[in-house]
Order: C-alpha cells, then sequence, then structure tokens
C-alpha cells in the first residue's frame, strides 16, 4: 500500500512536470516576496525561544511509551525544565483519532543570574535559559508514516467552532469575535481534537483559575502541529484565552481558504500591524519537509501565514538560518518548492553547492518538497533537534551534540 502511494505520487510529480502549463490554472499561486524590509533572519531571542520549544514537543514522543512522571520526569528531555510541573497526560491511540500530549505548568525562573550555578556546555554557556510562568500544552506527532499518508488523503469537513464548555446550553449562544465562513478542515485533525478536547479542556480550567497570570503557550510536531492549531482557535476565540503562543513544527495543511482567513485573523498574522517577530503563532518550517505542503492544495488546503522557514538541511540551525516569511505561501519560504519542476532553479542549485550538500543536476530524484515522502523520516523531524524518540539524550543523531548556546533570555511573551 505504502509503495504503491509513492509511485502514484511519484508519478503525479512528473505529470506536473511534463504538462505543468496546463495544470497551471489548478495550482494555488505562490506569493511573491516584495516587502524589502522584512528581515532575512530571526533575531537571538526569538531563536532561543523556538529551540526551547522545540524540545519540549519533543518529550511529547514519550507519552504513549516510556511515559512522563511527576513532578516532570522521563528518559528523555525533562530535565532540560526543572521548573516544570506534569498536571496530565493523554493518550488516544492509533489511527485518525491518534492524539498524544501533556499539559505542564512552568513556574518560571526569576532571572538569568538565578541558574549560573547549572550545567555549562563547553563553548561555556549555561544549559537552559530563563523561562517565564506559564500553563503549557504540547501536541505530539504520529508514530506511523503509513497513517500520516492515509489521514493526509481523506475528505474534508465543515468547521464549526465549538460552544465555551461552561457556556449554559440555555442560553443564547455568544456571537464570537472572529466567524469562520465556509470553512472546511482535515477531518482527521478535527476528530483527534475532538477525542483530545475532553481532556485539555476540563484540565485547563482548574490552572486557569489558579493562575490567572500565565499565558498560555501550545506547542505541536507534525500532525500535532494540525490539532495545536484547532485548540488555539477554540481556546482563543471561544473560551477567551487572550494571553496566547502557539509554535507548531511541520505543521500540515489544516483547512481552506476559508479556515485560513479565519486563522489569520484571530491570530492577527499576515498583516502589517504588528512585526513579524510579535506574532502571536509561529509556524516553523524546514527545508525538504513535505509535510507542511500536504495535503495537496490541489484538494482545497491552503498554508496559513506566521511562517518561519529553516533554510538549512542539516542540523544544528543557526539564528541566520531561519527567515521569516511574508503571508501565506511566500516564494522564498517552503510554499517556493510547491510548484518548482523537477529540474530546479539555479538559485537553488547554487545554494546547495555553497552548502556542500549532494545535488541532482536532474532527472526523476529532482522533484518538489511536497513528494519527498522519504523525508517523513529526516527533514520533517530535524527541527532544532531530531525529533520523535523517546530515549535517554534523545534520538541518537543527537548524542553529543552540545546544547545551543544561551544567545539570550529566551522569553516566549
Amino acid at each position: 500500500m505504502m509503495m504503491l502511494m509513492l509511485s502514484l505520487l511519484l508519478l503525479y510529480a512528473v505529470a506536473a512536470s511534463a504538462f505543468g502549463p496546463l495544470l497551471k490554472g489548478s495550482q494555488y499561486p505562490v506569493q511573491q516576496h516584495t516587502d524589502a524590509s522584512a528581515p532575512d533572519h530571526i533575531s537571538p531571542n526569538l531563536f532561543a525561544s523556538l529551540e526551547r520549544f522545540s524540545r519540549l514537543v519533543d518529550i511529547t514522543y514519550c507519552v504513549g511509551t516510556t511515559g512522563i512522571a511527576p513532578p516532570f520526569s522521563c528518559v528523555s528531555r525533562c530535565d532540560d525544565f526543572p521548573t516544570l510541573d506534569l498536571v496530565t497526560t493523554w493518550n488516544t491511540g492509533a489511527l485518525m483519532s491518534d492524539s498524544c500530549g501533556y499539559i505542564a505548568v512552568d513556574h518560571g525562573t526569576a532571572s538569568k543570574s538565578d541558574i549560573h550555578n547549572g550545567s555549562v556546555n563547553s563553548r561555556g554557556h549555561t544549559m537552559e535559559s530563563k523561562s517565564q510562568e506559564a500553563i503549557i500544552v504540547a501536541f505530539r506527532g504520529t508514530y506511523s508514516i503509513t497513517n500520516t499518508v492515509i489521514d493526509l488523503s481523506t475528505i474534508p469537513q465543515e468547521y464549526v467552532p465549538y460552544p465555551s464548555p461552561d457556556q449554559d446550553e440555555s442560553e443564547a449562544p455568544k456571537e464570537p469575535k472572529y466567524t469562520c465562513h465556509n470553512c472546511t478542515v482535515h477531518m482527521g485533525f478535527l476528530t483527534s481534537w475532538k477525542i483530545a478536547r475532553t481532556v485539555v479542556l476540563p484540565a485547563l480550567e482548574p490552572l486557569r483559575e489558579r493562575y490567572p497570570d500565565y499565558p498560555i503557550f501550545l506547542v505541536g510536531h507534525s500532525l500535532g502541529g494540525a490539532v495545536a492549531a484547532l485548540a488555539a482557535l477554540e481556546l482563543k476565540v471561544i473560551s477567551g484565552w487572550d494571553k496566547m503562543a502557539v509554535t507548531t513544527f511541520g505543521e500540515p495543511r489544516v483547512g481552506n481558504d476559508g479556515f485560513v482567513e479565519y486563522l489569520n485573523s484571530a491570530f492577527e498574522l499576515g498583516g502589517v500591524e504588528k512585526p513579524i517577530e510579535a506574532q502571536t503563532y509561529r509556524r516553523v518550517t524546514h527545508v525538504d519537509d513535505p509535510v507542511p505542503l500536504l495535503p495537496l492544495s490541489e484538494w482545497g488546503y491552503r498554508s496559513h501565514a506566521g511562517e518561519f522557514f529553516i533554510s538549512k538541511s542539516g542540523l544544528p540551525p543557526e539564528p541566520s538560518d531561519i527567515r521569516p516569511c511574508i503571508g501565506n505561501s511566500d516564494a522564498r519560504c517552503i510554499a517556493g518548492s510547491a510548484g518548482e519542476s523537477l529540474r530546479r532553479t539555479g538559485r537553488i542549485l547554487a545554494e546547495k553547492q555553497a552548502q556542500n550538500t549532494p545535488v541532482w543536476t536532474g532527472g526523476l530524484w529532482d522533484i518538489p518538497s511536497r513528494f519527498k515522502l522519504w523525508q517523513l523520516f529526516f527533514a520533517h523531524r530535524d527541527y532544532f533537534w531530531r525529533l520523535g524518540l523517546c530515549v535517554p539524550g534523545g534520538d541518537p543523531i543527537d548524542w553529543g551534540r552540545d546544547k545551543y548556546p544561551n544567545y539570550t533570555n529566551g522569553d516566549e511573551l
């Protein structure tokens, strides 16, 4: 089954290249970057925040395997976060209803000087930067590559935001600040959130009462990124959580044009009113990762704004390797590979040659990123660290690597 699907996708890639002019009308247009004032890389402060969240989402892969124990202990990266207290975990099983994750409370560190006695790496940098008090909800991706591909092929479903769980059903529905017109979302993603919300929402309400000043940080990888998007919308628009930040890694396309417009409006993404780094939704993508380009635009799915693109193929990236992106489909970012032909442009070839990475000068294997499903094992997991394996020290590819430099204090909001 898997080989058949790979073959079909490869044949589609060849056909798209050969008959590009005929198919051009069905392709989702890629926006050209025109804002010369946009930076080419992110600040050290944002880099520290994104890197920290990548480790927090990596810990989700312990749910359903070796587990996470109170106060916040696991065989992977839990020791990196001594200020976290575990609240709960959930694991709903495999297939389309797959949803795993945890909720924790970060009690924060008072200042950088408070951790000066902590571990120091070989370059003299502290191993953990300052964290602020927060409630953290982390969503895991799926282990099964087969289920991932099958899930991505399901039909769209109408999206209707849920009412607030504390709203009396006899009352007239409250008019939300943002409305979703003609919205559809991926059925598997919505199913996953429907199941997870029965655990997540009841656990969050008492935390909101106990820690009213704590912001809520949602983080997810792969399928977990899509579920985090749906969770964030409900918490923000319906439940009224105002102080919120969302960070996803390798998030697939969740819904159609209407859904994208709804999410962009709710999080004020893609406009000029707010600086790019001040956005509270960060959708991190990685070069050659096919998942942010799936499900296909030909099926009606679209990407939303808030993208930060890791342009470096290998690990580890630096702040200069991460580019803030403009709008929903910045041609300088992951969307730039969606419509590329089988022969890459000279610019991309030059970049690969400068990085001393292998270059395919043409032929079947030089295909658009959205068809590189083998990258589910590689680029889709390479977000600051190789994510997805709950063993001591993380994935063996990370063993022996120093922690990232403590560029700054790493405040998330």
